[in-house]
């Protein structure tokens, strides 16, 4: 049975989640989702789309992105055939890297584009790796505090939701849910439904 063709069309935003292949690593050193992130780039730049918020883990990654006028499914095609590569080159490994189709949450309404930014950025403090988001090195909350800089998130539609001063009221409504997180066992990140 063929699959279901994705919902679509220029300016839609998603929630993408893609995991390794039986909850294996995708990431295993810094270079890795160093990679990553220059592919991401690198795709950027031949493929245009806005990308919102990211948060490498290790068995998977979110992205929250925002397409123009090139379909999200080219997008993410390049971008994972693009990692393997790589992946298996560098490690011999042979074989499918990333399980299944990546899954893609439409984005529709502004309070669910602020939610997903907030849950993406509090993964690793879901999954015990660090106690507070801007303690993790490999997603996105940092450029959105002011601690870090890159070329590859935009901030500007998430935090123009925010009256100023926008960075710490954004700050503030994601830090705001740590007294809500059920924090895994150290380092369990297996649960594709919640993470």
């Amino acid at each position: 049975m063929p699959r279901k063709k994705r919902v679509w069309y220029p300016g839609a935003v998603y929630h993408i989640m893609c995991r390794g292949n039986h909850r294996q690593e995708i990431y295993r050193d810094e270079e890795d989702r160093l990679f990553f992130l220059t592919t991401l780039r690198e795709v950027k730049e031949n493929l245009p789309y806005i990308l919102h918020s990211y948060c490498l883990m290790t068995n998977h990654f979110h992205l929250q992105v925002e397409t123009g006028d090139i379909n999200i499914s080219q997008v993410m095609k390049r971008i994972n055939m693009l990692y393997a590569i790589y992946f298996n080159h560098k490690y011999n490994f042979v074989g499918h890297l990333f399980q299944d189709r990546y899954r893609a949450e439409l984005i529709e309404t502004t309070p669910y584009h602020l939610e997903i930014s907030r849950y993406i950025h509090l993964n690793p403090v879901r999954a015990s790796i660090v106690e507070r988001p801007n303690l993790y090195q490999w997603s996105s909350y940092r450029v959105y505090t002011g601690e870090q800089q890159d070329q590859l998130t935009t901030t500007a539609k998430i935090l123009g939701c925010f009256a100023p001063p926008s960075v710490q009221h954004y700050r503030n409504f994601v830090e705001e849910a740590l007294k809500y997180i059920k924090v895994k066992p150290k380092g369990d990140e297996a649960d594709g439904n919640s993470n």
